[in-house]
């Protein structure tokens, strides 16, 4: 790793898809670096990873929802305003659609329409959905809002097909993230 990132405020949005798993190695490198690390996680996301994994490697309690339990406010805009960066890996086809056509129905997107700082988004999906046109389309719509891609792999997918639709590994969302801030 070239760049530290030490004493950066990074918020993680992780969407629901097979590849959370890999959001807790994210969360990790992050630290490791020298982060302060935020973990926003959709509903959808704790059907594949826990947010008592994500709040153990980040050491932040993990924001799931506009509220703790009916009486405390998780204030998004606050955490929009707070972070130097935000990346969303995963980003499900669906959140991608969501973010690109300012739909607001959960923490995590509500947070990124608030977000003053640069928004990376790592897709993950399987080989078909990453080729449909309206995904294209809204990635599109996405980098025009200034949102940076970090391109999907080639290889093996949950489904068993083989091409791209792969989230980046961990270490390339980090490289990303290195060579934005050098």
């Amino acid at each position: 790793m070239g760049v530290n990132l030490k004493d950066k405020k990074i918020i993680l949005g992780v969407c629901g898809s097979i590849a959370a798993y890999k959001s807790a190695i994210v969360t990790r490198m992050l630290v490791k670096a020298g982060a302060e690390v935020r973990v926003i996680a959709t509903a959808s996301a704790s059907q594949f990873i826990t947010p008592l994994t994500l709040s153990a490697l980040s050491r932040n309690k993990v924001c799931t929802d506009l509220t703790d339990d009916g009486s405390n406010w998780n204030n998004h805009v606050e955490l929009g305003l707070w972070a130097d960066a935000f990346v969303i890996a995963p980003a499900s086809a669906n959140t991608i659609g969501k973010m690109a056509n300012g739909i607001c129905d959960n923490m995590l997107l509500a947070t990124y329409l608030s977000a003053k700082c640069p928004v990376f988004f790592a897709p993950a999906m399987d080989l078909d959905m990453w080729k449909h046109k309206a995904v294209k389309r809204n990635i599109e719509l996405l980098h025009s809002f200034g949102n940076i891609l970090i391109p999907v792999e080639h290889g093996e997918l949950a489904s068993g097909l083989v091409g791209d639709g792969r989230m980046a590994e961990p270490e390339h969302i980090m490289e990303h993230l290195e060579d934005y801030f050098s």
